[in-house]
């Protein structure tokens, strides 16, 4: 068995893969992407394909796995693959969920706090010697508690799947309301101690913190928009660890050049790796390099599942962790796992 693997796992995984078959790498530097002539050459010679979010994987790219099984995303979100594509040419796609929700719900506090406490001006500005003496109004940033006004904040939430869950558990030591806007997890929402059901206009307008942790799909792109920001409180806070294209980049500039929000924490972009023109040079914001699931144990793990996922597809076996898994009764897939 052979396997092309766009850019290198964790060795966790890796590990499993050798063990597997032949492992062939697109690109063997860690900040390089794959050239798309190499990713459709190494694909055409693949038993199996193990991919990053890194890589586009559409229909020419599948149509190129002649030899292949399936493909095993290394990543809990799966929009870099044309999963309708890889259905009907018969081959089964896997992720890794469930295994990095603390992580990015803990990277989802970290950046909230950072940017409501002005965390890396301050940072800065002591690194560059400028602090000569304290004083009443240095840094001044937003409570995220009661704090001096007394008064609870309000955490909105858009996506209340398994992370928007666990940054809600969080809230409870910051004594925060929580309002959590996702219709089809309506019941559970409504189920969940401390957090309440409310409409998006709702959430917009009486959040002081709104987080992002819905997918990526044509009703979510561009959800927090212009329109949105003109709803928000000027002194609110935007967080995103989901999917960049979520936030239109360039209405998130405007509103945190015109002070129409408190300022923004981001980890991921509408056109990753770069950001929109402007945003690096205001000081309200808080950019990270998409690194919400970058534990040690977080990766590793992920990496195990990818690999699982990959020797499953490689022995003709359903995977543990199918986003597609109707395609096993499809003839093309069978013909697939046969050859």
């Amino acid at each position: 068995m052979r396997v092309f693997a766009t850019r290198r796992i964790p060795e966790a995984g890796l590990e499993i893969l050798r063990r597997t078959g032949e492992v062939e790498f697109g690109v063997e530097a860690e900040d390089e992407l794959v050239p798309r002539e190499r990713l459709l050459e190494g694909i055409g010679r693949a038993d199996v394909l193990v991919s990053l979010l890194t890589e586009r994987i559409d229909r020419e790219a599948l149509e190129a796995g002649t030899r292949l099984r399936g493909v095993a995303n290394y990543a809990v979100g799966f929009n870099n693959v044309d999963v309708d594509a890889a259905t009907e040419l018969g081959l089964p796609v896997t992720n890794t969920p469930g295994v990095l929700t603390d992580t990015t719900a803990d990277l989802a506090w970290a950046l909230l706090l950072s940017v409501a406490r002005n965390i890396v001006p301050a940072d800065r500005y002591m690194r560059q010697g400028r602090y000569k003496i304290w004083g009443p109004s240095l840094f001044l940033g937003g409570d995220v508690s009661p704090g001096g006004e007394e008064r609870r904040k309000v955490l909105g939430i858009v996506g209340f799947g398994r992370i928007g869950q666990a940054v809600a558990r969080r809230s409870i030591g910051f004594d925060m309301r929580v309002l959590a806007y996702d219709p089809p997890m309506r019941e559970v929402i409504e189920e969940t101690e401390g957090v309440e059901y409310a409409e998006m206009d709702r959430v917009l307008e009486e959040s002081d913190f709104l987080t992002i942790h819905t997918d990526l799909n044509e009703s979510t792109r561009h959800l927090i928009s212009g329109p949105a920001f003109e709803k928000m409180k000027r002194t609110a806070y935007l967080i995103n660890t989901a999917r960049g294209p979520i936030v239109d980049e360039k209405a998130l500039v405007t509103a945190l050049r015109e002070r129409k929000i408190a300022g923004a924490g981001l980890d991921v972009f509408e056109e990753e790796p770069a950001m929109a023109p402007g945003l690096a040079d205001l000081d309200n914001v808080v950019v990270l390099p998409h690194i919400a699931s970058a534990s040690r144990d977080t990766r590793n793990k992920m990496a195990t599942m990818c690999a699982e996922n990959a020797r499953a597809h490689a022995r003709g076996e359903r995977a543990p962790n199918c986003v597609n898994p109707e395609v096993y009764e499809r003839g093309a897939y069978r013909r697939r796992a046969s050859s």
